[in-house]
This record gives structure tokens, sequence and C-alpha cells, in this order.
């Protein structure tokens, strides 16, 4: 079982291989728009709660978070660049909603580096405790 996981020395959790394949598959066949991960209290892992078809937006991926509840997500964005070049970056969104648990908040926030540097090739991060944070206009904003 060992082989197939990713410790993170530092909070004792554990990056399921589930997490980094399915990041894999979204980073480099485009199979998953966006990939929403959570934290087993319990078992310390890692793993992949919710993904989101090729075909799904960001407003899907919001809708699948928690309102109370910490979670991790991770969201393809593909956009056209002022000079008509089609690019796409990913953007790794830590959700950690007013109304969870300061458990949860706590346990979320450290290990957060870790799943960051399981889940290679991220573009940029966006920390959120309300939608209006993490809004489609964020991302856009910091894609440009």
């Amino acid at each position: 079982m060992v082989n197939d996981l990713f410790l993170q020395a530092t909070t004792g959790t554990w990056v399921t291989d589930e997490c980094k394949n399915s990041f894999m598959e979204m980073k480099w066949k485009k199979v998953h728009r966006y990939i929403v991960f959570k934290i087993d209290e319990k078992s310390k892992l890692i793993t992949v709660d919710k993904v989101g078809g090729a075909r799904e937006g960001y407003d899907d991926l919001a809708a699948s978070l928690p309102d109370d509840d910490c979670r991790y997500a991770v969201f393809d964005f593909d956009f056209v660049t002022v000079d008509n070049c089609r690019k796409s970056k990913i953007f790794f969104i830590a959700w950690a909603p007013t109304a969870s648990r300061i458990r949860a908040k706590m346990l979320y926030a450290t290990s957060k580096d870790g799943v960051r540097r399981v889940l290679d090739g991220i573009h940029y991060e966006v920390q959120a405790t309300d939608p209006t944070e993490m809004g489609f206009d964020v991302i856009q904003d910091r894609a440009k």
C-alpha cells in the first residue's frame, strides 16, 4: 500500500494514486475539466471526491463544492489570448467555507502544500471562503 500513496510527512495525510492519476488524465488527456479532492479525517487519506467531464464547466465545479466543508479542487481553464492563441491553465482551488469546522480548515490548510507538490503542473492558486472569492471572473483575471 505504501507504493501507491504519497506521504505528506508534515500533516500525516496521504495522497492516493487515484488523485495523481486523475490529475494526469486531466492535464495530458483532457478527459476531465475539474477534479474535487477531499480528506478523510479518520484515515488521513486524500481521495477524489468528484470528477467533472470534459464538457462540464466552471459553474459545475462551483456547484459541486459543499457549503459547509473544505475541499481542494483543480480546474483546467481553456481560453484564447488577445493574439488568438488557444491556451490552457490549471488552477488549484483551496475551498474553506466559513461554515466549515475549524478542525477541517486547519487540516486542509496544513495539507495544501503537499497536495500541490504531488499535483505537478498547477499554474495558479485561488483560496476561497465563499463563492465570490473564486468566481469565474477571478479565474479569467488571473489567467491573463
